[in-house]
């Protein structure tokens, strides 16, 4: 605050100043600071004393010329008519009245019009220090009438030095890993930190304060189970995921703080990634830090990104009523297995796993199938090992740009759901008409889509041609293959079949080529003479 303590030295204090910045950065702190250096008994001053009648009487809150208002509730025009009556009177015992209006962005714009004329023209000795948020809903008419200042969000190392500092001078006794996370979870605002602090005081009491203590009062997630839970992520194992997400629920904190320290966990494990090692904003304890970033070097950046994805997802459904313990376990078993999401980050996430496998000299392991109740557990694991490298073949000449490799209809049914994914971004209409199709037939040029017998409404609807091109175009991003696509009709049991395994008759033959040529069939007139 440079210009500040120029305009106090030299005597040039503005009447009206605009304090921005988000909460807890000390704006209304700022605003004391600056009526202490004029009203100090040794002042004007950039150093208060801090022991006169004026500092302490301002510090404590009871100063009668440091007036502190809160817009949100002082909002009317008969607010500010009372404050610009009160503004005429002198100042009761220092050089000047300081008028400090928190949250000055609630007041009405009737209100604003009341008091702009005693804003341009204040009685002399007479300072207004406007705080606030959201500085875009201030009138432009009060910002051009005010010397602007801007408070930056401080770093953790800003905020850890102001609590070392506070606990140093009242004798606190807390541990550096505590206090690195208490500074971490104020995100930026002092007041919080300093709040925090106070809290573990009174929990600790006599005591050292803990990082367990700290854990403790913020009621957010141990470090360790969020480390464990993204180790079932990177092992892609959804069984250790569920379990991971029941100790992260029943740990007594609440699921949705869960999910918010899961998505700075994330966060930290992606700037980790992108940097290339622990910034020192992020840095609790060694041990911690290393964890860190091996963790961040096992994990994939696209099932980091896709974590966080999925994360947002979550607190959006929390937000509109989900259960938040249920949109914990979903995310991190999509997030280890992203077999069971038909997105199409999912899809990418499963290639990317099964290109690393490729890399690591074989096919990527296949995971054992679910036991079933008949006892043929054993027989279904074999069988799942067996189709294995059949499914990542598959899925490689699915994503043959080049189209050399003809597409599987069995690929074509496992990727299908992507595809509706991919439809649903820009015509979410589509994508519910397209989800009750199946691939039932693909040829080199062509991929045939089969609706319910019953469906014929919505086969008419996505043979659209608008509707027809969307579709092609979300296939070909999502499989590499531009492909006719033909509509019909089948009963669930037909479309269940293996294609490959359909012999039609002649007369469907026939058929089928009618539909596709649209034909008609000319028989012989009995009646008519046979050609000699």
């Amino acid at each position: 605050m440079r210009t500040l303590r120029n305009a106090v030295e030299q005597g040039k204090v503005h009447h009206a100043y605009l304090f921005v910045g988000s909460r807890g950065t000390g704006k209304t702190s700022m605003a004391k600071i600056l009526a202490a250096c004029l009203n100090c008994e040794r002042g004007p001053t950039i150093e208060p004393c801090g022991q006169c009648e004026s500092c302490t009487s301002i510090a404590s809150a009871t100063s009668l010329d440091v007036i502190e208002m809160d817009a949100a509730s002082n909002n009317s025009v008969d607010d500010i008519r009372e404050l610009r009556e009160k503004v005429a009177y002198a100042p009761v015992s220092g050089r000047h009245k300081v008028y400090i209006l928190d949250e000055a962005h609630m007041l009405s714009s009737q209100a604003w019009n009341a008091f702009l004329k005693t804003l341009e023209e204040p009685p002399p000795r007479t300072i207004f220090v406007l705080a606030t948020t959201e500085a875009q809903k201030v009138l432009p008419t009060v910002v051009d009438r005010c010397h602007r200042f801007d408070f930056g969000r401080p770093t953790v190392e800003q905020v850890g030095a102001v609590l070392a500092r506070v606990a140093a001078e009242e004798q606190i006794r807390i541990e550096d890993a505590a206090l690195a996370l208490v500074a971490r979870h104020a995100t930026g605002s002092f007041r919080d930190a300093l709040g925090t602090l106070e809290q573990l005081v009174t929990y600790a009491g006599e005591q050292e304060i803990t990082s367990a203590d700290v854990l403790a009062v913020l009621g957010v997630a141990d470090a360790e189970q969020l480390f464990a839970a993204v180790e079932a992520v990177v092992a892609g194992d959804p069984a250790e995921a569920m379990r991971a997400a029941a100790r992260l629920a029943e740990s007594g904190r609440d699921p949705g703080q869960v999910l918010r320290d899961l998505e700075i966990h994330g966060r930290e494990l992606l700037t980790v990634q992108v940097l290339g090692e622990v910034p020192a904003e992020l840095r609790v304890t060694r041990e911690r830090d290393r964890r860190l970033a091996e963790q961040a070097e096992a994990l994939s950046r696209t099932d980091a990104v896709r974590l966080l994805d999925l994360v947002s997802g979550a607190l959006e459904a929390t937000a509109n009523g989900a259960q938040a313990r249920i949109q914990l376990e979903l995310v991190l078993v999509k997030a280890a297995a992203p077999e069971l999401d038909p997105s199409t980050q999912a899809l990418q996430a499963r290639i990317e796993r099964l290109e690393a496998g490729e890399r690591a000299g074989g096919p990527a392991p296949a995971r054992p199938a679910p036991a079933s109740s008949g006892g043929s557990a054993p027989a279904d694991a074999a069988g799942a090992q067996a189709q294995a490298p059949t499914a990542q073949a598959t899925v490689v000449a699915a994503t043959d740009e080049r189209g050399a490799v003809a597409l599987e209809v069995r690929t074509a049914a496992e990727l299908w759901p992507a595809v509706v994914d991919t439809v649903r971004e820009g015509n979410a209409m589509l994508a519910a008409l397209l989800a009750d199709a199946r691939p039932v037939i693909v040829t080199e040029r062509e991929l045939t889509l089969a609706f319910p017998s019953g469906a014929a409404f919505l086969k008419r609807k996505a043979e659209q041609d608008d509707h027809r091109r969307v579709t092609v175009e979300a296939l070909r991003s999502v499989t590499g293959h531009t492909l006719v696509l033909r509509y019909e009709l089948r009963d669930e049991e037909e479309a269940a079949a293996d294609p490959a395994e359909t012999v039609l008759t002649g007369e469907e033959l026939v058929q089928r080529f009618m539909e596709e040529f649209n034909a008609e069939e000319l028989l012989d007139d009995p009646d008519q003479p046979e050609d000699k």
